[in-house]
């Protein structure tokens, strides 16, 4: 299994209790793909893109550390990006 980091951009305008329901999601399907969970937390509170991305001038950031076998990063992308609340992932694999 490799180490991996995720940035994820959600949108801004959800409510606190929408916020946990979509960072549990986000764990579940890390787990449910082979993945396990080092850190995930918030990472900056509203900030304002560069650019517009799905009608959006804002949005939320989170950054979740977790290893999962290479095969796995392919349906974690494919799961995010079916997400309606989740505006943008990168996922970026950890030299060890």
């Amino acid at each position: 299994m490799h180490k991996y980091e995720a940035m994820f951009i959600v949108k801004p305008d959800l409510s606190e209790e929408d916020r946990n329901a979509l960072f549990s999601v986000i764990k579940d399907t890390v787990a449910k793909n082979g993945g396990k969970i080092a850190s995930a937390d918030l990472w900056s509170e509203r900030r304002r893109l560069t650019f517009t991305i799905k009608k959006q001038q804002e949005g939320v950031y989170y950054l979740v550390q977790f290893s999962a076998p290479s095969e796995a990063v392919t349906k974690l992308k494919y799961a995010f990006k079916l997400n309606e609340l989740i505006l943008r992932v990168m996922i970026l694999r950890v030299d060890e």
